[in-house]
């Protein structure tokens, strides 16, 4: 039996398969960054998807009635209902339509977030990922993807964590969110 024969080849492949479990699981290691490219409101963001737990198209939301401009409402994720933030209004920006697309947070407590449009996913350069000016946003907005298409900032889900909390009233909230 030579290597080029059918059985031959079939052979190796799976030696090569058998083989493979033996070695160390490989990862993207810290040279890449996997993103969202997502669009809240007219503008563009990225999210670490490191920080999602699911991406939601077209989920029912229940509105509630608050003061708070930026919850939307709850919907439910795997019998749990979990708060509905849009993500625009959080950020300080118009919103334009009533967004499509739900974030599933990572962590605790529960937090959906709200945008518009999921443009792609895309694994960028290390090197490629900035840090930002300061903040911005009500300090949810600490770095910046390099993108052929333009830079994104990439919103910090821990951060925007903490400014849902500041707006269940824990904490002042900037007069502009309210």
């Amino acid at each position: 039996m030579t290597a080029r024969t059918p059985a031959a080849r079939v052979a190796r492949l799976r030696e090569e398969f058998d083989r493979s479990f033996t070695e160390p699981a490989r990862t993207l290691g810290c040279e890449a960054v996997e993103l969202l490219a997502v669009r809240a409101g007219d503008r563009p963001y990225a999210f670490r998807l490191a920080q999602a737990s699911g991406v939601h198209p077209d989920r029912p939301v229940t509105p509630l009635p608050t003061s708070v401009r930026a919850l939307i409402g709850v919907a439910g994720f795997g019998g749990a209902v979990v708060p509905v933030y849009d993500l625009a209004a959080l950020l300080g920006h118009p919103v334009p339509a009533r967004p499509r697309w739900l974030l599933l947070a990572v962590g605790a407590p529960a937090l959906a977030l709200a945008f518009q449009e999921l443009d792609r996913h895309i694994r960028v350069s290390l090197a490629d990922v900035v840090e930002g000016s300061g903040g911005g946003s009500h300090g949810c907005l600490h770095e910046m993807a390099r993108l052929p298409d333009g830079d994104r900032p990439i919103v910090d889900v821990p951060a925007t964590r903490e400014l849902v909390h500041q707006l269940a009233g824990h904490q002042p909230v900037p007069e502009e969110i309210r």
